[in-house]
């Protein structure tokens, strides 16, 4: 019987393997730690930057949906007046009131 080079009396498999020393431990250890750093902030880069594109995209379908309205409230916001708003000035329709009372009784 013709016995392999790798071949030993225990059984076949290489015969020079040692196990790593403290450094080798440590370094593999580093190594595993910098990998799962570097993987948690591409992580907490790539979430970020989706919530600021999403949070672009609510805010201009809201600039579109305030447009639209600010369109149709448009007209009505033109004949008000901002001093009549606020009370400095009377209200041309306040005096409306007062003049449609005071024809009703002359009927």
């Amino acid at each position: 019987m013709a016995t392999r080079p790798n071949d030993s009396p225990t059984g076949p498999g290489p015969q020079h393997l040692q196990l790593p020393n403290a450094r080798e431990l440590r370094a593999q250890a580093v190594h595993r730690l910098q990998i799962g750093v570097f993987g948690l902030a591409a992580m907490l880069l790539l979430v970020g930057l989706a919530n600021i594109i999403m949070d672009r995209a609510r805010q201009a379908e809201a600039g579109v949906a305030g447009a639209s309205t600010e369109q149709v409230d448009a007209p009505k916001k033109a004949n008000s007046d901002p001093l009549a708003d606020i009370g400095a000035v009377p209200s041309p329709e306040a005096d409306k009131p007062a003049a449609s009372a005071a024809a009703a009784p002359a009927r």
